[in-house]
């Protein structure tokens, strides 16, 4: 397998999934600024030399290559003929012609003085004309369009605009005659024709050349946009008490009564209430996820438990949110509030005629309020990008400014079929905070080159960026492909891969640029999707802001003074993601759910053979430096090195003498440890290692389950030998943490007299030893246990010690144990 492939098989382990170095030529096209939008900064050359690329500018991005378009903003047309056959008002459009590639304005039905207003990018590196043509056309019904005339541009004749000059103003061009021989006709154009960098305002929006053959609505879904989530907020429901609650059936006896809350999908229960009473109590808390602006409602129901499997409704009530205050501490008082609810069933109906005569009904008492002191969780803790409360009352400022160029892509494999062949219209999305950007589809490219950048603030340097790269499956008029010979197009964009960055590895103010093997983990197993190339840069505001941080809570303080259950914050969490998915597939373009979900990790929670190995390796090679400590002292104590042994003997002299000196020589030595390996320090930004995953020597069976959905579409054989293997190692976890909790509870049964013997003889000795200890000088009961414990082997018994042979005999309570 190539070390670009994406499908198909090969070895894992001949592919290459390090990061890489790449020198991007950025600071000599783009001198060093701050980055972000791009706002022109001087006058420049025009003409075919700024055409070329030879710079004259002055920009501020300067994490990406420079790219040159050619831009055409056609703003209106005044002064149209009519039509010379029917005489009505012409249907116009304006078709921009450069070499092979054209692109058409919308038209408008009998209009004279049309207005358009739309911008055309033609890429340098695809330009095969020196002439630019803007013709003006007549929409004809029978199919055949009819030139009403055109406006011709000489592209050594066009000027450059560099930003932050002002926009181009556009000018009034009068019609040529479709011969072209020079002579004028009816009807101007308003265009503005220049020369330009991707660091344009007029880029993001502009009609581009290498997406010439998207129609219809696919057209939005290339250009490149940026998307804000919607501000979430905990909705806390303090369901307290109900009154004159009564049964729609059995009048006679007392309702079994519980509060059912719903707020769009979210849907939480109270416990019942078994006492037999018409005002049943409950006090207890049902915390939502809603986010502004506030379009559903919270509607409480009070329901009766008939039967295990029956529930009716007694009453309800619906509620804005706005009828709840937005709390911005941990103050515990929010004013409670009285409901009346609306009668359900039977007798409902029956009252229907008599209901101006009822003076009193049930009612419900509900203290509520919108919290705003939270972090709503919308992403894994462990990848979390954003700490900040929900309240900007609350927001601190900013402590540093995240700046990322997203140069482009390489080795991209076919994601689709188009005209019998394989096909790639890539797109990136980072997500940081708040703020999602989405750079514009290359087309047909298995190498795209975005050559963008975005800027974000940074409140909290512990956090990661998440940057992935899909396929889009959405452009329209046949580009997409089912990947099974062309077709209608599949309606989820494909994951090619994602790629994760702490800031808090990043050295500040330097610029790294590699570029990341996009790793993606299917069914055959593990692949390398291609390479993404990155430009990163870490700038810091203010030095003593970020380092008290490091002091200071991850979380916001409401977090740990009112906590929630780690159930329900993964509930909560996973219908955050729901909300943020839903809302932002409805921007325009949509960010679609499939991309929301892969960014925000929608699917971390599911079990994983795999990645429960890699867990359970990851927690061995913590102890690895404690047992390799053990190993070091235990040949000391065995003299394997006569040397060695010599120089801990006189450093237990030094010690045992100069007590003092422990600690102080205990942190010089982690000072001279961490002074020695700053030479060894991690030049790079980690990556996502495949090792450590566990992802090269995975079983196929192991990842067949991993991707296998929930509930189990296998057969039933398969889904028993799995579950058989689930027993076998959950029996092996079980085993280890019983141990654990063995020694723990036999270190508890020292001084418990749960075994008398054992708990007498321990107590004689700390009384012996409390005697031995206090006539004794310390130094001397250091040097004789130091002396011990590295006496040579000949002194050595080969049968365990006392102590060791002491403890293993106490209790535990694994004997009460089934």
């Amino acid at each position: 397998m190539s070390g670009h492939g994406g499908g198909g098989g090969g070895d894992p382990h001949h592919e290459d999934f390090q990061l890489k170095d790449t020198n991007p030529l950025l600071g000599e096209q783009w001198p060093k600024g701050a980055g972000g939008p791009a706002r022109p900064v001087g006058g420049g050359g025009g003409g075919l030399a700024g055409w070329l690329g030879v710079d004259k500018s002055s920009s501020t991005y300067d994490l990406v290559e420079q790219m040159f378009f050619l831009y055409v903003r056609v703003v209106k047309a005044k002064d149209l003929p009519p039509n010379p056959i029917t005489g009505a008002p012409m249907d116009p459009y304006v078709e921009v012609r450069l070499g092979n590639y054209k692109g058409t304005t919308r038209h408008y039905d009998r209009r004279a003085n049309p207005e358009w207003d739309q911008v055309f990018a033609f890429s340098k590196s695809r330009v095969q004309s020196n002439v630019l043509e803007v013709f003006l056309k007549d929409r004809e019904m029978l199919g055949r369009d009819d030139y009403a005339g055109k406006v011709t541009f000489d592209l050594a004749e066009v000027p450059t605009r560099v930003p932050p000059d002002s926009p181009l103003a556009p000018q009034w061009y009068r019609l040529e005659d479709r011969r072209g021989e020079g002579g004028k006709v009816r009807g101007e154009l308003m265009l503005a024709v220049w020369i330009g960098t991707q660091a344009d305002e007029a880029f993001p929006e502009a009609w581009h050349s290498d997406a010439a053959a998207v129609r219809g609505e696919g057209i939005a879904s290339v250009r490149s946009k940026a998307y804000v989530s919607p501000k979430l907020w905990y909705l806390r429901v303090n369901v307290i008490e109900a009154q004159d609650v009564q049964p729609q059936q059995a009048r006679g006896r007392a309702p079994e009564v519980f509060v059912k809350a719903q707020l769009g999908n979210q849907i939480l229960k109270t416990s019942v209430v078994p006492a037999p009473t018409l005002n049943p109590r409950w006090n207890e808390d049902l915390v939502f996820v809603v986010a502004e602006p506030f379009e559903e409602q919270l509607v409480l129901m009070v329901e009766d438990r008939v039967s295990p499997g029956k529930d009716d409704l007694l009453g309800r009530v619906t509620l804005p949110l706005t009828l709840f205050e937005k709390r911005l501490d941990h103050r515990p008082f929010v004013q409670s509030r009285w409901f009346d609810l609306e009668k359900f069933g039977v007798g409902a109906a029956i009252e229907g005629e008599t209901r101006r005569e009822l003076r009193f009904a049930s009612r419900v008492h509900v203290r509520a309020c919108l919290e705003g002191a939270y972090h709503v969780m919308d992403e894994s803790t462990m990848y979390i990008s954003d700490t900040r409360p929900t309240a900007r009352q609350l927001w601190k400022p900013p402590v540093g400014v995240l700046e990322v160029g997203i140069l482009g892509a390489s080795g991209l494999p076919p994601m689709k079929t188009r005209d019998g062949r394989g096909a790639t219209d890539a797109y990136c999305v980072a997500k940081y905070g708040q703020k999602w950007v989405r750079t514009r589809t290359m087309i047909g490219n298995s190498s795209p080159a975005w050559n963008e950048q975005y800027t974000w603030e940074v409140f909290d340097p512990c956090t990661v960026i998440t940057i992935g790269v899909f396929d889009n499956c959405h452009l329209g008029n046949g580009n997409g492909g089912n990947g099974h010979g062309g077709g209608a197009p599949p309606t989820r964009d494909a994951r090619i891969g994602k790629i994760r960055i702490r800031l808090s590895t990043l050295e500040t103010d330097r610029v790294y640029t590699h570029a990341y093997p996009l790793i993606a983990l299917q069914k055959s197993g593990v692949k390398k999707m291609g390479e993404l190339r990155l430009a990163v840069r870490f700038t810091c505001l203010s030095l003593v802001n970020m380092l008290h941080l490091y002091t200071q809570p991850l979380l916001p303080r409401m977090h740990y003074l009112h906590p929630f259950t780690v159930t329900q914050l993964d509930a909560l969490r996973y219908q955050a993601m729901g909300i943020v998915a839903a809302r932002l597939g409805r921007a325009e373009p949509p960010l679609r759910r499939e991309v929301v979900e892969y960014m925000l990790d929608v699917e971390s929670h599911m079990w994983s053979m795999r990645r429960s190995k890699a867990n359970f390796f990851r927690a061995v090679s913590l102890f690895s430096g404690v047992a390799a400590g053990a190993r070091w002292f235990n040949d000391v104590c065995q003299w394997k090195n006569v040397a060695t042994t010599a120089l801990v003997h006189v450093l237990l002299l030094i010690l045992v003498w100069y007590p003092e000196l422990i600690l102080p020589t205990v942190f010089l030595y982690m000072f001279l440890i961490g002074l020695w390996n700053y030479r060894r320090r991690p030049r790079h930004p980690p990556h996502m290692d495949t090792k450590m995953s566990w992802a090269e020597a995975v079983h196929p069976d192991e990842l067949d389950e991993e991707f296998d959905t929930f509930p189990t579409s296998r057969q039933q054989d398969v889904v028993y030998m799995r579950y058989d293997r689930l027993r076998s190692v959950a029996g092996r976890i079980q085993t280890v943490v019983g141990d654990m909790a063995t020694q723990g509870e036999r270190l508890q049964s020292l001084l418990s007299w749960r075994d008398p013997r054992a708990t007498c003889l321990f107590v004689v000795f700390c009384l012996l030893a409390a005697v031995v200890l206090y006539v004794t000088p310390f130094r001397v009961v250091a040097l004789v246990a130091g002396l011990y414990v590295l006496r040579h082997p000949r002194f050595r018994s080969r049968l365990p010690a006392v102590p060791s042979n002491f403890f293993r005999r106490l209790p535990s309570r694994a004997d009460s144990m089934l």
